[in-house]
């Protein structure tokens, strides 16, 4: 699934060409995606507006528009959105198209359909169902290892599945709570509350540095991921563990490990995070 690196890459893609563009029509091939689509009520919502700006919240992509209205759109576990001229051929599994005035169309691709749409009002937006949970940003001043330690307190669950819940941090999926862990020395299994704010403080650090290095990588694809410009992302190249099972660690040279946490595979160091 795409996380906060990839999608950012998407918005930073998209921010400069949507902006001022007007959106002519739409065409919905599949409504059923992870939420059922209703064309003609998005019709009379987007049709006629202007892009204002784009901008990102977790790992939702939000086109805001002169309607005073947002778009949403979540990629979900495979969906990609492309910037394309209209006369390009149509990918297998498009199933949203946005026409615009300069004779582009944004287009929506997901194979799986766990992608969303949907619109809401700016008033509304933090208040929606999908946001209203949301943990702060870790790239914002809001997330420090202070507020780490606090809402670990008490908690036996694994610090990998603590990263990794929305509800504390958003956008720190998988790939980069493997790849953090690892950079701070601190093994997946261990329990939340058992962290000191000495190894919170790593743990910060850790995250906030592997999510600007696979930014300025436009984020890691493994299998399906693209920027709207069809980029692939480089960061799987720089991966220290995540997939990286049964090879020698950088470090420290011992074999890497795989582990199932919560149904996800977590791959760590037994010399370096113990």
């Amino acid at each position: 699934m795409p996380e906060l690196p990839e999608v950012e890459t998407v918005r930073r893609s998209l921010a400069t060409r949507l902006p001022g563009r007007r959106i002519e029509a739409l065409d919905i091939q599949q409504p059923q995606l992870r939420n059922l689509l209703q064309p003609a009520a998005l019709r009379r919502q987007l049709v006629g507006t202007q892009v204002v700006r784009v901008a990102r919240r977790a790992k939702y992509l939000l086109l805001h528009l002169s309607s005073a209205d947002v778009l949403v759109l979540h990629l979900g576990m495979s969906g990609r959105l492309a910037l394309v001229a209209a006369a390009t051929a149509l990918e297998p599994h498009t199933h949203a198209r946005i026409h615009l005035d300069d004779g582009m169309e944004l287009r929506f691709r997901d194979p799986r359909r766990f992608g969303m749409l949907f619109v809401v009002s700016q008033e509304q937006l933090e208040r929606h169902p999908r946001f209203v949970h949301l943990g702060p940003e870790p790239l914002t001043a809001a997330f420090t290892p202070l507020y780490l330690q606090q809402r670990a307190r008490g908690l036996k669950r694994p610090v990998k599945n603590f990263l990794m819940d929305a509800g504390v941090v958003v956008g720190v999926g998988n790939i980069y709570a493997s790849e953090a862990l690892y950079r701070a020395r601190v093994h997946p299994a261990t329990p939340a509350r058992r962290l000191t704010l000495q190894r919170w403080q790593r743990v910060h650090a850790a995250v906030r540095a592997t999510l600007r290095h696979a930014l300025r990588a436009g984020g890691t694809t493994l299998r399906d991921f693209r920027a709207a410009d069809g980029r692939a992302g480089e960061f799987r190249v720089r991966l220290a563990v995540y997939g990286r099972e049964g090879e020698a660690c950088r470090r420290c040279s011992r074999v890497l490990r795989r582990a199932v946490q919560s149904g996800r595979s977590t791959f760590y160091c037994p010399g370096c995070q113990r």
